[in-house]
């Protein structure tokens, strides 16, 4: 199916420039064109215009496999009050030097520039997020942080700065594209244009992207937050169960009991879990080697690594180096913490068995 817009759209007060990357996330430019769409339903005028342009021909396949027609004429497209754009599985080793030069020239205008979702790594290969603050989608983080170490790099929804804006994606771009319209039109604007889409809440941009760890819709206790945010911030030197424990201000029995009743594991469990999971976004997201990935998951040796890897995964770290093999129609993702904690009740339900 081949989603197409109607271009070129009359001009609108504030003007935004989609650039799609193939396998973009397609409910992300869909949710930012609604929250725009709404705004010129409630507006008198005409609040907002947008087209789509591509560096990489007029159709272009987002990850759900439908495709969107863009422009290609990106020389002429008109100015923009924003640019966004728009990226997902691949854009880790995306470099197209035309869309580089495009961004800085753009940039150079005066328009401002919105990364989203992986959308940061060429908006940061033009050299526009260097010595800023930057946010991408949770589970790419860690590979962006080791590829380029001049950015400051927050786990939150979105990130404003000098004419430079980045966000998570998913949803966090509805939070993004209110924050746009309350500064331009006010925050009651925005909030009747929540009010339509029906978001009981816009977060602030320092919000964190995560609430649940995979624990289904329950909230978890502020200590088992607290323990998990530790762990997160250790994984390239594991803290002991004992260290943590202090660290909280609870016994570790205490910690124990209670972190297996919210998660569903155990501390060390749990632990070995965050730092497998970080190994594989750094094999599928940087051009580190086993071993200097093995040591910045936390692993002492990589015979440990290995084994570890390929217990949980199936497979060896060295065949995981791409998140999505061109020749497969869809990505996967194994090992989810929903997974992991299946699987250990059920070991543990067999040995109650016997």
């Amino acid at each position: 199916m081949d989603l197409k817009l109607d271009q070129p759209m009359e001009r609108g007060e504030t003007h935004m420039v989609f650039v799609v990357i193939p396998r973009f996330n397609l409910g992300t430019l869909v949710n930012m064109i609604e929250t725009m769409r709404i705004a010129n339903y409630l507006s008198s005028q005409k609040s907002f215009s947008w087209e789509i342009v591509s560096f990489d021909g007029a159709q272009v396949i987002a990850s759900s496999g439908l495709s969107v027609t863009a422009s290609t004429d990106t020389e002429n497209i008109r100015s923009a009050d924003y640019v966004s754009v728009l990226a997902s599985w691949g854009a880790e080793h995306y470099n197209n030097r035309n869309l580089v030069s495009w961004l800085r020239r753009r940039s150079r205008q005066g328009e401002t520039i919105c990364a989203v979702e992986l959308g940061c790594y060429p908006v940061a290969r033009a050299g526009l997020l260097a010595e800023k603050e930057a946010t991408t989608h949770w589970s790419w983080m860690n590979g962006f942080k080791e590829t380029f170490d001049n950015i400051d790099v927050k786990e939150q929804v979105f990130t404003t700065n000098n004419r430079v804006l980045t966000c998570a994606g998913a949803m966090a771009v509805v939070d993004m594209m209110l924050y746009i319209i309350e500064i331009i039109h006010g925050s009651a604007f925005s909030g009747e244009i929540a009010d339509q889409m029906m978001v009981h809440s816009i977060r602030e941009k320092s919000a964190p992207q995560r609430r649940t760890m995979g624990h289904g819709t329950v909230t978890l206790p502020p200590v088992i937050r607290e323990a998990i945010a530790l762990i997160e911030r250790n994984i390239e030197e594991p803290l002991s169960v004992p260290e943590i424990a202090e660290a909280l201000g609870v016994s570790q029995r205490q910690l124990e009991r209670n972190f297996k009743k919210q998660i569903g594991c155990t501390v060390v469990q749990f632990g070995l879990l965050l730092r497998l999971q970080r190994a594989r976004l750094l094999l599928i997201s940087t051009n580190l080697s086993v071993r200097e990935i093995a040591t910045a998951s936390g692993f002492n040796t990589l015979s440990h690594f290995a084994y570890s890897f390929g217990k949980f995964f199936d497979r060896r770290p060295s065949e995981y180096r791409e998140a999505w093999p061109q020749d497969e129609s869809a990505p996967s993702w194994p090992g989810t913490l929903s997974e992991f904690i299946a699987s250990l009740q059920l070991k543990q339900q067999k040995k109650n068995a016997l």
